[in-house]
């Protein structure tokens, strides 16, 4: 069963710089977020929930790509014919290759699957401008190598003029600034540990084996001081 996903998510604020892609080896270069500059589009629908992103019947994979193809599927399609609806924002000349998404509230609610983010990434999508994220989306995001961004509505509403009149937006996150067409920059804040992430392409597992050296020294010495945990796991004791 999955959790729901429904509480908008707060951005604590960095005023440190944090450490850049230059002092750590990059986990996953694909997952590393520097600098990005693109097409916008704007999507000015509220509460754009998880199975909006991507429907439960696409559920059934656990790879995360080819997905892109059906995200948003019955925003993009025609559900009788199964032709694309002229009218859905990304199947519009001009925004097929957006790269950011300028979105309504609370963005990502629903259920908590991990799908929605990965059918984002599929499709092209590096970036989510909103004035809230549901908690879990929002993690989800940091860990598939996407930025999510805050800002007040007053902003939002700016950056999606910029979207409707295909302006280039461009972000820089280790300035943690949004520069717009016309010169104006946007602040924003980020948590400096998920900033550190991005910079560096780190996920769960690439944090872990910084630490590999750590690991193996206390493996060969629970080695010597408890032998008979190795592979503990896998042994058994018929009875």
């Amino acid at each position: 069963m999955e959790k729901k996903n429904t509480a908008p998510v707060k951005v604590k604020s960095s005023a440190a710089t944090t450490t850049s892609a230059s002092k750590a080896s990059i986990s996953d270069p694909s997952k590393q977020f520097t600098n990005l500059k693109g097409a916008a589009a704007a999507m000015k629908i509220q509460n754009i929930d998880t199975d909006m992103i991507i429907p439960k019947q696409f559920l059934k994979t656990i790879k995360r790509s080819g997905l892109g193809v059906s995200a948003f599927y019955e925003l993009r399609y025609d559900p009788s014919t199964g032709n694309e609806r002229p009218d859905f924002i990304l199947n519009k000349e001009g925004y097929r290759a957006s790269s950011i998404l300028v979105a309504g509230d609370n963005f990502g609610c629903g259920s908590s699957r991990e799908h929605a983010p990965w059918a984002l990434r599929d499709f092209g999508i590096r970036c989510i401008i909103s004035t809230s994220f549901a908690d879990i989306f929002y993690s989800n995001c940091f860990k598939n190598g996407m930025l999510p961004i805050v800002l007040p509505r007053n902003l939002v509403d700016e950056l999606m003029v910029d979207c409707d009149n295909k302006k280039q937006i461009e972000i820089d996150l280790a300035s943690q600034t949004i520069v717009r067409s016309n010169g104006d920059k946007i602040s924003f804040d980020i948590d400096p540990f998920k900033k550190h992430c991005l910079l560096n392409g780190l996920d769960d597992i690439g944090l872990t084996m910084q630490k590999s050296d750590s690991i193996s020294k206390f493996e060969i010495k629970r080695t010597k001081e408890s032998p008979w945990l190795d592979n503990a796991a896998q042994k058994y004791v018929e009875v």
